[in-house]
């Protein structure tokens, strides 16, 4: 870029002054401001757009990298899943070759192994274990009521009248 010092312009503006004269110098340093002014927006316009080509080449860059990769993921996870079907598949075979019977294939997996007990929990054990005292303070219904009932339940008792402060 042409490197302009305060020596420069002063000169360049003393022969501007000289030409054009002191009516027509302040219009024509204004239109001469306004294209410059367009032309760096023109500049800043044309590096921006740039940039953005640049960045959108190197995301372009990044994506087709991380598609390899995970393809290549999904490749050896699929290599090894069925590396481990086909040693299951085998190891498979080999133990119900030994225990297998004409009649029923699959006598020796009908039980469960001996000692083992399944865990009974009873859900409505743990349901009785709150407290009923709790219940009624917390006004947890421990039975079904009509809507009547309710109602005659929580009637206020005849001849008892609330004072009003």
């Amino acid at each position: 870029m042409i490197d302009f010092g305060f020596d420069k312009i002063a000169l360049i503006g003393a022969v501007a002054l000289v030409v054009l004269g002191p009516e027509r110098l302040p219009r024509v340093a204004r239109t001469v401001g306004h294209l410059l002014g367009k032309a760096q927006r023109y500049v800043s316009d044309v590096k921006a757009e740039v940039n953005r080509s640049i960045e959108l080449e190197e995301l372009k860059k990044m994506k087709t990298g991380f598609e390899d990769a995970a393809r290549d993921v999904q490749q050896s996870v699929s290599k090894e899943m069925h590396e481990a079907n086909a040693e299951f598949d085998k190891t498979w075979a080999d133990v119900t070759d030994g225990t297998r019977s004409d009649t029923d294939p699959y006598q020796a997996l009908a039980e469960p192994p001996p000692g083992y007990k399944h865990p009974k929990k009873n859900w409505r054990l743990k349901r009785g274990a709150t407290p009923q005292w709790y219940k009624q303070r917390q006004g947890v219904r421990t039975h079904a009521q009509s809507g009547a009932a309710r109602v005659a339940r929580f009637r206020p008792v005849a001849g008892f009248t609330r004072k009003s402060s």
